[in-house]
């Protein structure tokens, strides 16, 4: 063996023991920044792992490489007006046709989601993770209302289940709805009186039109 393989084979082994001592040490602030980054998230993939933290982790950390870099797309006004109108139709309709209501619910929180550049095409489970990663704090109201809506189309969920899983998702929906981050930094530079945009509370709306 000659001398410059020999050079070449101990670098590769000391760069190989480096990062190794690099992972190892980044490990506890890896589960620390997951654990921050998904909230409630993050204790709901641990109790679904049985209360395996490690492979919580390894699984939310998956998502955050696959999904961490997507590019949300801004929504036209025109959109956000559509948007915002069929949820306080699909909100009206709830009182009469609770089951309906709540499966369009689903419909547009998926096809909101798509549009804000999401995955897309029926690919529930893909988007739910992706929406996890940006949204990690109301997700869950989108899981939620998905479930309710299959559950409701067999006959096999009470109205107050299905007005909880209409509620709880409206805080995705105005996450999405709602200006991006860069979005709502520009709108507030740009308006004197300094209030960025917000979907107003739906169910608060039609409450105070029924008082």
């Amino acid at each position: 063996m000659s001398t410059g393989l020999i050079i070449a084979l101990i670098v590769i082994v000391a760069v190989a023991v480096v990062a190794l001592l690099v992972l190892r040490a980044r490990g506890p602030r890896h589960g620390g920044g997951l654990k921050r980054r998904f909230g409630p998230e993050y204790e709901r993939a641990v109790a679904r792992h049985d209360g395996d933290t490690k492979a919580a982790e390894r699984e939310l950390a998956e998502r955050v490489e696959r999904h961490g870099g997507l590019r949300v797309r801004s929504l036209e006004p025109a959109e956000r007006e559509g948007y915002e109108a069929r949820w306080t139709a699909a909100q009206e309709r709830f009182v009469d046709a609770p089951r309906e209501a709540v499966a369009e619910a689903d419909r547009l929180i998926a096809g909101l989601a798509a549009a804000r550049g999401f995955p897309a095409d029926g690919q529930y489970e893909d988007q739910l993770a992706a929406l996890s990663v940006h949204h990690a704090h109301h997700v869950d109201g989108y899981r939620r209302v998905h479930t309710a809506a299959r559950a409701g189309a067999d006959g096999g969920t009470d109205t107050e289940k299905l007005r909880e899983a209409f509620v709880e998702a409206r805080a995705l929906f105005e996450d999405l709805v709602g200006p991006s981050r860069h979005e709502a930094g520009q709108h507030r530079a740009g308006t004197a009186a300094g209030s960025g945009h917000r979907t107003p509370s739906l169910f608060h709306r039609r409450q105070t039109k029924e008082s």
